[in-house]
């Protein structure tokens, strides 16, 4: 007999690592300043896709745990990166609220997973009836996708790096590119201006500590110069590309919830010597060892040292490790 398969859902949801507000996803009630979207593991387990009014025109999209942001205009709709699977979903959600098409794609960096969808939605534009969407992108962006080659959409219009800007009617776009960029080299927040939404992913998201591996970033030496920068600019709401709709309160427990990690992983490189934690290194027959071993000894101390204080907040046992592992190689590496 074949059984049913049931999906698990968090009965205790995890500690708000900012005391929030929660509310339910609204379709026609703007987002108060710090608020936050009740239940958003159970949201994302069990529907297709949620979606939260922000502002007057702009809307926080999430499913499938990946979050994006669509701005409804008089003619059009702009949409920033459609993340990977919610191309019909996404196309569904903008129904809900608009009978415009959307008529522009912005991506904010080249990782596929948050743009892989820009053919479906190019897709239902043209059956739309719109010929020409405008797919907009930076220079390093378009720069990289020719080198590797990609088979996703080209931009049909390139924005100065760092600091491009567009009009999308008679709203103003800006990118801000980062002078050194942790996640990608070609990682920018795109800052709707009179709206005051930023949507950057795989940096900050809200109401959780840093994703795992600091959101799959390419280094972490100048990942909290990056999100300071990203604090410093002038948003009320922010779209981290997963997780929940983020404020600035975030950005100031990301700060310390670095500091805190940064101060476990030294005094767990100082209380834990090199080469110590391998009793015989010839049944290994590799040096590497001596290494491997000591960096899962000192990320296993630094994880227990911020237990007490973070272990309650979302994903800590799974983000916690990586991230301490990759402070461990920076602070290995620049001394």
């Amino acid at each position: 007999m074949q059984q049913d398969t049931k999906v698990t859902i968090q009965s205790d949801p995890p500690l708000s690592t900012v005391n929030a507000t929660y509310v339910t996803p609204s379709t026609t009630e703007q987002l108060a300043s710090g608020s936050k979207l009740g239940e958003l593991f159970t949201l994302n387990a069990t529907r297709p896709y949620f979606l939260q009014k922000l502002t007057e025109r702009t809307y926080f999209f999430g499913g499938g745990f990946y979050t994006t942001t669509f701005y409804v205009g008089d003619e059009g709709v702009l949409l920033l990166d459609p993340p990977e699977g919610q191309g019909a979903n996404l196309v569904a959600a903008i129904a809900q609220v608009t009978g415009k098409p959307v008529t522009a794609i912005v991506y904010s960096h080249y990782h596929a997973d948050h743009i892989i969808s820009t053919p479906a939605v190019l897709d239902a534009s043209r059956a739309a009836g719109v010929k020409n969407v405008r797919v907009i992108a930076s220079t390093e962006t378009e720069a990289k996708m020719k080198l590797l080659k990609s088979g996703l959409p080209a931009p049909t219009e390139i924005l100065d790096w760092p600091d491009g800007s567009f009009e999308f009617e008679g709203l103003t776009v800006r990118l801000n590119g980062f002078t050194r960029a942790a996640h990608t080299d070609d990682a920018a927040a795109l800052l709707l201006v009179e709206e005051k939404v930023a949507h950057l992913p795989d940096l900050v998201n809200g109401d959780q500590p840093p994703f795992r591996s600091f959101g799959s970033a390419e280094n972490y030496i100048y990942y909290r110069s990056n999100v300071n920068e990203l604090g410093a600019l002038d948003w009320n709401h922010l779209v981290g590309g997963h997780g929940n709709v983020g404020s600035k309160e975030d950005i100031r427990f990301h700060n310390t919830f670095l500091d805190d990690l940064e101060a476990a992983v030294g005094e767990a490189m100082a209380s834990t010597q090199f080469g110590a934690v391998v009793d015989d290194l010839t049944k290994f027959n590799n040096h590497a060892a001596l290494m491997d071993l000591w960096l899962k000894a000192v990320t296993a101390k630094a994880t227990d040292e911020l237990r007490p204080k973070y272990g309650k907040f979302y994903g800590f046992e799974i983000t916690a490790p990586a991230n301490a592992e990759m402070v461990t190689l920076s602070m290995v590496s620049y001394r």
